[in-house]
């Protein structure tokens, strides 16, 4: 048996942000969605043309709070072609979280809290 890894999902309170977010931290559009006939959810798709992996957001209609995390020790990783480009944008979005310097890595933090590791191509 072969598997392959398609998607992971992050559950996003604020959509139109989260997709804001995910464009100009990381390139990545929206590829496709599904929602909900009753409206309670709307599922959209990411990806960028480097993977064929995605990014699944889910939105809940009746979640009014900030999930919870836990202790954020899980992330989904990027290699990057061009490391210093990446972190500087990064910098002035505001959204580093974590910096690793003996690692050469660094993490940023999307709307929700999601940790997203950077790493430089090797």
């Amino acid at each position: 048996m072969k598997f392959q890894m398609i998607h992971e999902n992050y559950n996003v309170l604020d959509l139109d942000k989260s997709k804001e977010f995910y464009e100009k931290a990381l390139g990545l559009t929206e590829a496709r969605r599904k929602e909900a006939p009753d409206g309670s959810f709307i599922i959209v798709y990411l990806k960028n043309e480097e993977s064929d992996f995605e990014l699944e957001l889910t939105w809940l209609r009746d979640m009014e709070r900030p999930y919870n995390l836990g202790d954020c020790e899980f992330h989904l990783a990027f290699r990057v072609d061009d490391y210093e480009a990446a972190h500087r944008l990064h910098e002035e979005m505001g959204c580093i979280c974590f910096e690793n310097p003996s690692m050469g890595i660094y993490f940023i933090q999307d709307p929700d809290g999601y940790w997203l590791e950077i790493v430089p191509a090797r």
